[in-house]
């Protein structure tokens, strides 16, 4: 038996099969009986948003329910019952219309509360922000997370700021027809140029603050992870990573595991040597870079979706945060030394 699932997408799936004796009954009201914390319009606004299938097509909700019908939903977690207040802290917007916001997260930002962080975060933020706004039903003290972003990585969000925007953003997600793409500075000499990683991610038996790879077997939930280098420094290397899901920490674990840990990760290894010389001057530039970039070298570079409410395809680029680039300029720096 698994926990709860964790994941950075902030919806689930649900599958369900009708009884063999199941009576006609209109799916919203056949949903709104099973799913927990659902509201029967909560389910109709899904199901104008395309993520309510039935036996494989979709399906509005005053369709009728018949025995031994397939059915598949994809819906918005619930939000925590935890009172949470408005707070005026800056946000870096890089895009806004009256459907959803883009935003570039800054370093050292969480962004839901909760373990300890129920205040500061980029919710209490987003709830000053979208104070005149009203609130879409089932979504109150959460205004529109359909993903997550580890509090030291930074990089590009999007914030949905309708149900039906949730909704349909949430549907895209977990489809993989969005196209996250992030940066990562990793310790070591990636011996292929691009590959895929896939395994199994669950918490660690160990340690359940993080997370771990289970390769074989039923544990875990399936993460798939693709890479391209982009410059290689022989005891580091400027990563791409492309994700087609969304579990916590997909790109850190799976580095870990491929013996390739982000650069300065602390929960994951990658906060020491792990590659290079024994030489004091070498040891220094490393401690300076750590010092200089203080957390997991990890960047949401690109996010590109379609837009909920007109079907254009948006894609929007962050530049890489100042930590992160200032390191990459040392290394190319003491690549160029080391060669000469």
């Amino acid at each position: 038996m698994q926990e709860e699932e964790i994941d950075d997408e902030l919806f689930e799936h649900y599958n369900i099969k009708a009884d063999p004796g199941q009576a006609v009954l209109r799916i919203d009201k056949f949903l709104s009986d099973r799913l927990p914390n659902s509201s029967r319009s909560k389910i109709q606004i899904a199901a104008s948003s395309g993520n309510i299938l039935v036996n494989g097509n979709e399906v509005k909700a005053n369709y009728k329910v018949k025995p031994l019908d397939e059915i598949s939903i994809v819906m918005p977690y619930p939000p925590r019952e935890t009172e949470l207040l408005p707070e005026d802290i800056p946000l870096d917007i890089v895009y806004e219309d009256d459907t959803l916001l883009v935003l570039n997260k800054a370093s050292e930002m969480v962004v839901h509360p909760g373990y300890g962080n129920f205040d500061g975060t980029l919710v209490n933020a987003l709830i000053y922000h979208f104070q005149n706004l009203p609130e879409a039903e089932g979504n109150e003290g959460r205004p529109g997370l359909v993903h997550r972003l580890d509090k030291n990585t930074t990089g590009i969000m999007v914030i949905a700021k309708t149900e039906h925007a949730l909704s349909h953003l949430s549907k895209q997600f977990f489809e993989r027809t969005s196209d996250r793409r992030y940066q990562a500075l990793v310790w070591g000499d990636l011996k292929e140029d691009e590959g895929v990683i896939e395994g199994n991610i669950w918490r660690s038996e160990k340690n359940r603050k993080v997370m771990d790879v289970f390769p074989e077997g039923d544990v875990g939930k399936t993460a798939i992870t693709n890479y391209k280098v982009l410059r290689r420094f022989g005891y580091v290397t400027l990563v791409e990573y492309k994700l087609d899901t969304g579990r916590t920490h997909q790109i850190r674990v799976h580095s870990k595991w491929i013996g390739h840990p982000l650069f300065n990760d602390p929960e994951y290894g990658g906060n020491k040597i792990l590659k290079g010389t024994s030489f004091s001057k070498y040891k220094q530039f490393i401690e300076n870079c750590f010092k200089i970039l203080p957390r997991q070298a990890l960047h949401a570079k690109t996010l590109s979706f379609s837009h909920p409410k007109t079907g254009e395809w948006m894609e929007f680029t962050s530049d890489l945060p100042e930590d992160m680039q200032t390191v990459i300029d040392k290394w190319e720096r003491y690549t160029s030394n080391r060669e000469l």
